[in-house]
């Protein structure tokens, strides 16, 4: 067999309960809860607007549970709801952010120690204008490629991830503008 080189054409179009059609045909099984849902790429365009963050780049991880965003100097204030940190932008400059504490877990890392880690939650919005709130623990990610990470919790019901591709949703001048 002859080795043909090249390269795939994909082109993005909807097609409603596409999945669930094609089971039927083949005599598959599915359930009532397929539908059709959102192909993310391994990395995509995410903004947070209320924490006056974006756009960055996230990892999407169906390994991790909990979404995670880049955070130094977390400080719990006084009054023990209320979470400031610094993050960072795409262009590495320190983003001041507050927010309320949803609660705290213990989180396991991927090399597998577990660490006390604040949960908040906020509006992600990616590229194309989809919106949609999140949960995200607050790690610090400099050692990372990516300053922000989709768990499987967040994708779960909204996305199917191709890890061949990136920034299927949008490139990062489809972000919606921040304010």
């Amino acid at each position: 067999m002859k080795q043909q080189h090249g390269s795939w054409l994909v082109t993005r179009s909807f097609q409603s309960d596409l999945s669930k059609t094609a089971a039927e045909s083949l005599q598959l099984a599915h359930d009532r809860r397929s539908s059709t849902r959102l192909l993310l790429g391994r990395h995509e365009w995410i903004s947070f607007p209320a924490l006056g963050v974006g756009p960055i780049i996230a990892k999407s991880d169906s390994g991790a549970r909990t979404s995670s965003l880049h955070a130094e100097n977390i400080r719990v204030e006084s009054d023990d709801n209320t979470v400031t940190f610094d993050t960072r932008s795409r262009d590495h400059q320190l983003i001041s952010c507050s927010a309320e504490i949803i609660y705290s877990k213990k989180i396991k890392n991927s090399g597998g120690y577990s660490r006390e880690r604040i949960v908040i939650q906020t509006i992600a919005e990616f590229a194309g204008g989809l919106t949609l709130p999140i949960k995200i623990t607050l790690a610090n990610r400099s050692k990372m490629r990516c300053p922000a990470l989709l768990g499987r919790r967040a994708l779960s019901g909204f996305f199917m991830i191709d890890p061949q591709s990136s920034f299927l949703l949008g490139a990062w001048n489809d972000m919606p503008p921040t304010t």
